[in-house]
């Protein structure tokens, strides 16, 4: 819902919920399952919303039940409603057996709930530029907005549904915007901006405060995550439970898509024969929750990570040797509770072994050495205050969202050998333009200061759905490509061979045309270099166009490992050494990538040690920098950043991509260093100074054993 039809809701005092429900899934749909079913073994079943609960409504997209609460303690569970053309309401899926039956009977070492009644805290996207919308009318009588969003033609086709415009009537524009982080996905300045220009026939600007941008954006969805894990003497997993409740705030424009995806890539790494995942996403009071970097999977992996760290320590396995026996390899399914159609998800390629190889040898260096990427640790602190630790985590993210996401290009070059790229992929800092520009320079026999970039422009292109998802690269690239690859073809259809100059060989202007889709030669090749002036024969440019559809989608795969010091008598966190390694396939601008790692990792530690939309009342009570704390470069560790040597078979010349996926694995791998020093789990975030402080000076009978999580 945009935040223009949710002014409806305003001034109700219901509290709704969705509710979904995910099964497990039988040992005989995974390779090398644990467990197996018997005829004998336990059922549960699970028919949440049914008005009889004898009965289960199936639609045909996985979807919600509605939940309405007059008073927070009073849940009244509405029968499902019928579906409506592909959107659905109350989607269910009966359990096949009890995980926690399965837990109790095939597995050795257990670790369970202590993670129920702890929030991962609601985070500010904190982009350097706030949100702004200018809008005007031009001289054709069309509304032109130029807006600081990542999703230009998103934001066009709803002010068209809004207002009753027309397409062709409504341009929408971005420049450089200052950063996104998923923020910038939704409709919070340029409802009002078209709503005061369509009155007043005036240029209209609106410009979010900081203070706008801390009380009004969408936050990252808080949530409340219980784990239940089982494995068997060898470290084999028997049984994940996981139990989500999520806070999407006033009007839950994402609630459903944040929901559902958070369960997705961080359950399917691993091979289990019997997973359960049980969510709910509610409406509060609290300001809304929308889209943030990792789409629910950070909130997730914090929990599940630090549970598998607790299970190795019980099961007396190192941390990565017990990941390495349990995470996904290509050939196994990818497999969250079974039910899931999965079709378009594929190995394009994997790394993760390598990642997990590198971090591990990272790790095992001694203080102050360098490391192949040129950053070395800092030694640990004198004093017997300080405690030492080393952690680690992993994650997969899929390099697309699903469902499709598309684009269309366009690749034209004129007489002087310049290309021109249009692309609706609007730049916010994740240097999609310089990969766009590489991929086209290469695909092109040309260097990359003869390409112009124009982009994120509805007047451009069709259609781009826009920056978000991690698709910059992997879907408008490839349609980059897709172009580039036809004009190219074009150009070499006399015989040649097109450099950077010209094309080489190829047939003489007189017997050369390039007014049909093929062009036909009927003069005798040579080795001269033809200029472009003269191949294309008296028109001043020639252009292809290109589209992908964003599938199938591959997955890529994060480690990142810390080891910390930690002072028992302040609560404070120095990071002693910080190291990822990504699986980002054929990396198309090294240095590019690795300043996307480090600013991942870096935003990261803000959310794991120091960031926290405080809420009281529903209000925000702590909306200005002075009171919400971003990491500064004194905060910061350097990090390592490694690379996996792999060449996806999906991505644009083997990339995968590389925005969202540094961020997920970095929380959990500073909690379970902070564990591994002090000896004692913290369970919600940020682990601050005052948190930590509490959490070793709390009375050890207080706190739930290694047992449970």
């Amino acid at each position: 819902m945009s935040r223009g039809g949710a002014r409806a809701h305003r001034g109700r005092a219901l509290r709704l919920a969705f509710v979904a429900t995910l099964a497990t899934v039988s040992a005989s749909s995974m390779a090398g399952a644990a467990a197996q079913p018997t005829a004998s073994a336990p059922t549960e079943q699970r028919c949440f919303g049914a008005a009889s609960r004898d009965t289960v409504t199936r639609c045909r997209n996985p979807a919600l039940l509605l939940v309405v609460s007059p008073t927070p303690t009073e849940a009244v569970v509405a029968p499902p409603a019928p579906c409506v053309g592909d959107k659905s309401i109350g989607l269910l899926y009966p359990c096949r057996f009890g995980v926690r039956q399965t837990v109790a009977r095939d597995s050795v070492a257990l670790v369970g709930d202590s993670h129920a009644g702890h929030w991962r805290a609601a985070v500010n996207h904190v982009a350097l530029e706030a949100h702004a919308a200018r809008g005007w009318i031009d001289a054709d009588g069309r509304l032109v907005l130029r807006t600081s969003s990542q999703v230009p033609f998103l934001v066009r086709d709803e002010l068209c549904h809004i207002f009753g415009l027309e397409p062709e009537r409504v341009r929408v524009f971005t420049a450089r915007v200052g950063g996104g982080f998923g923020g910038k996905q939704e409709l919070l300045t340029e409802d009002l901006v078209t709503l005061a220009v369509l009155k007043t026939g005036r240029p209209v600007q609106y410009e979010m405060t900081r203070r706008d941008a801390f009380t009004i954006v969408p936050v990252r969805h808080p949530m409340r995550v219980s784990v239940q894990l089982g494995a068997d003497a060898s470290g084999i997993l028997t049984a994940i439970d996981v139990d989500m409740l999520a806070d999407t705030g006033a009007y839950g424009n994402h609630g459903p898509g944040v929901m559902y995806h958070s369960c997705n890539e961080s359950l399917s790494i691993y091979r289990c024969g019997n997973k359960r995942v049980n969510t709910k996403s509610v409406y509060t009071n609290n300001p809304p929750s929308g889209a943030f970097r990792g789409y629910g999977l950070g909130q997730i992996i914090f929990a599940l990570e630090s549970a598998m760290d607790d299970l190795a320590r019980s099961l007396d396995i190192d941390p990565i040797e017990f990941r390495r026996r349990n995470v996904i390899v290509p050939g196994d399914p990818m497999v969250v509770t079974g039910q899931e159609d999965h079709s378009d998800l594929l190995y394009g390629s994997y790394g993760l072994d390598q990642c997990l190889d590198l971090v591990e040898r990272a790790l095992e260096r001694e203080g102050g050495d360098v490391g192949l990427s040129g950053a070395s640790a800092e030694t640990a602190p004198e004093g017997d205050n300080w405690r030492t630790g080393t952690g680690v985590a992993m994650a997969m993210i899929a390099t697309l969202p699903p469902r499709g996401h598309f684009a269309d290009a366009i690749v034209s070059v004129d007489t002087s050998g310049v290309y021109t790229i249009s692309v609706g992929t609007a730049e916010f800092g994740s240097g999609t333009t310089t990969a766009h520009t590489q991929l086209v320079a290469s695909a092109l026999s040309t260097t990359v200061d003869r390409v112009v970039v124009r982009q994120s422009d509805t007047d451009l292109v069709t259609y781009d759905t826009g920056a978000f998802g991690s698709a910059g690269t992997v879907v408008a690239g490839k349609a980059l490509l897709v172009a580039a690859g036809k004009l190219r073809a074009r150009l070499e259809a006399g015989g040649g061979v097109l450099e950077r100059d010209g094309v080489r060989g190829c047939g003489s202007s007189t017997g050369a045309t390039l007014t049909d889709d093929t062009l036909t030669d009927s003069a005798p090749r040579s080795s001269t270099l033809v200029g472009f002036a003269e191949v294309l024969d008296g028109q001043t440019s020639l252009s292809e166009t290109g589209s992908d559809d964003g599938s199938p989608r591959s997955v890529a795969f994060n480690v990142h490992g810390f080891r910390v010091a930690v002072d028992t008598e302040t609560g404070e966190v120095r990071m002693l050494r910080s190291v990822q390694a990504a699986d980002a396939g054929v990396v198309i601008n090294p240095e590019q990538l690795r300043g996307q790692i480090e600013g991942g990792t870096a935003q990261a530690i803000g959310t794991a040690l120091f960031e926290e939309v405080r809420m009281r009342d529903g209000a925000v009570v702590n909306p200005e920098f002075r009171n919400y704390h971003i990491p500064q470069f004194a905060d910061l560790p350097l990090t390592e950043v490694y690379f996996a040597d792999t060449v996806d078979s999906l991505g644009p010349l083997g990339a995968k991509s590389m925005s969202e996926a540094p961020y997920n694995p970095v929380a959990p791998a500073l909690a379970n260093a902070i564990r591994n020093a002090i000896g004692v789990r913290p369970r919600e975030l940020p682990m601050s100074r005052d948190r930590l402080w509490r959490l070793m000076n709390t009375p050890q009978e207080a706190h739930s054993t290694d047992q449970s999580l």
